[in-house]
């Protein structure tokens, strides 16, 4: 199935080939083309078009092998509350479906109560703003305020959309560095270990038999001694991605991230836990090309290195 995307006028499009006679074209847009509802509602309702040889058809019209189909989605609306700041963003990769971002640490993803300014999500709509795309932060790989690294924006809901189905199915790859305390005894170590929530907190999670799956490998790169603490340089793969997830299953195993007063971390060499996304792999939800994206380690966390 032949496919490719564009924005014109702020309106992100879609354009396919069928390959086949007498399919009705809802079912190709929920099936083949992988449109939700909720976005075909919004095609029909708020401004959206479905052309087939550039005639505007119903969801009823029935298609022929070799016809195009196009997809124009609704312009749409920046997120309410979300305010638009200028700020630094190290754009890794970009084009008009998908944005890469190197994310500095202390910055947060969204808007929080306890830092209501300054996330990735208010630079990047300035961003949007400044490049004259009417879209809002769709976060696909959200980072905690702490760790660094790669993240997935999507600059479409309908991207958004794919992307999410993408991660269900471990179509989207992600592997972290770290530096943990102690000499962690075994080269390679594949933790599956359910997360729950803690009974007495709201915002720390546990292992625990009731929790939901989770699947992280940890593997080794170096063992070291940093002014008198014993610590590890790690790479860790994510299978799953809860809340936390390395975070808990690192403190777990007995090797906390230092800088990880949450679940037992030191402050003592850096006040940030110490953890940096490397690599993001992933197949393009439109062009199905193959992109692996990697970046080195944080300097801050180099130089225990």
């Amino acid at each position: 199935m032949n496919r490719s995307f564009q924005t014109m006028c702020n309106q992100f499009q879609l354009t396919f080939q069928t390959q086949t006679d007498g399919v009705l074209l809802r079912e190709a847009l929920l099936g083949q083309f992988g449109i939700s509802k909720r976005a075909l509602t919004a095609i029909k309702y708020d401004g959206g078009q479905l052309l087939v040889n550039g005639e505007e058809r119903t969801v009823r019209h029935v298609l022929k092998q070799g016809d195009e189909v196009k997809i124009i989605f609704p312009i749409e609306k920046p997120s309410e509350g979300l305010i638009a700041e200028e700020g630094p963003l190290h754009i890794v990769y970009e084009d008009e479906a998908i944005l890469l971002l190197n994310k500095a640490p202390y910055q947060s993803t969204i808007p929080s109560r306890e830092h209501p300014t300054g996330s990735v999500a208010n630079v990047l709509l300035h961003y949007f703003e400044q490049t004259n795309l009417q879209s809002t932060a769709h976060i696909v790989t959200r980072l905690d305020r702490d760790t660094s690294g790669l993240m997935c924006i999507a600059k479409h809901r309908h991207i958004h959309h794919l992307m999410g189905l993408a991660q269900k199915t471990h179509d989207v790859d992600r592997m972290y560095e770290a530096i943990v305390h102690g000499h962690v005894a075994e080269d390679f170590i594949e933790v599956k270990a359910p997360i729950g929530r803690s009974d007495t907190s709201i915002i720390e999670r546990v292992v625990r038999e009731d929790g939901q799956h989770a699947h992280t490998d940890v593997t080794v790169l170096k063992r070291f001694t940093y002014d008198g603490h014993d610590l590890t340089h790690v790479r860790l793969k994510l299978y799953t991605g809860r809340t936390h997830q390395i975070r808990v299953h690192l403190a777990h195993l007995g090797y906390p991230l230092i800088g990880d007063g949450l679940y037992g971390g030191s402050k003592e060499l850096t006040d940030r836990h110490a953890l940096h996304c490397v690599k993001i792999q992933f197949t393009h939800p439109v062009t199905q090309q193959q992109h692996v994206h990697e970046i080195p380690l944080a300097a801050d966390l180099q130089r225990f290195l």
